[in-house]
């Protein structure tokens, strides 16, 4: 069996999509996973490219899966939404993912840690942190 090299994950509510392709570029992993599954996939894997479109959530998952030993790349949502406009085409934004997240100039974002976070936010509204 062939190794997953690189998967796209789109994060939604509750459903997220994973696509994950091989070194060859062969698809080996279209599904659907309910949030409560999410890490105990990415558990079984071995550690991989994970391609994520940035958003208010993706730094908290690019935090766990970096733990599972996972290298995460955030993605801007420019580079994955011109291909895909309405419900019709959503299982698209994991493939794109996972095409655009090996590219080095991608335009790619570390993930944020938490205490930053706290510090920009408190910050933003003029308050010390404490």
């Amino acid at each position: 069996m062939q190794a997953v090299t690189t998967i796209g994950l789109d994060i939604a509510k509750s459903g997220f999509q994973v696509h994950g392709i091989d070194a060859e570029g062969k698809v080996l992993i279209r599904r659907q996973l309910k949030r409560r599954h999410v890490l105990a996939f990415f558990q079984k894997l071995p550690p991989c490219l994970v391609g994520i479109e940035a958003c208010a959530t993706s730094h908290h998952w690019s935090r766990q899966l970096n733990a599972l030993g996972h290298t995460v790349r955030l993605m801007p949502p420019a580079y994955v939404k011109p291909s895909s406009s309405g419900r019709r085409t959503m299982p698209l934004t994991p493939r794109l993912s996972v095409r655009r997240s090996p590219g080095p100039t991608c335009g790619l974002s570390r993930p944020r840690r938490p205490s930053s976070a706290k510090s920009a936010s408190c910050a933003e509204a003029g308050q010390s942190e404490v």
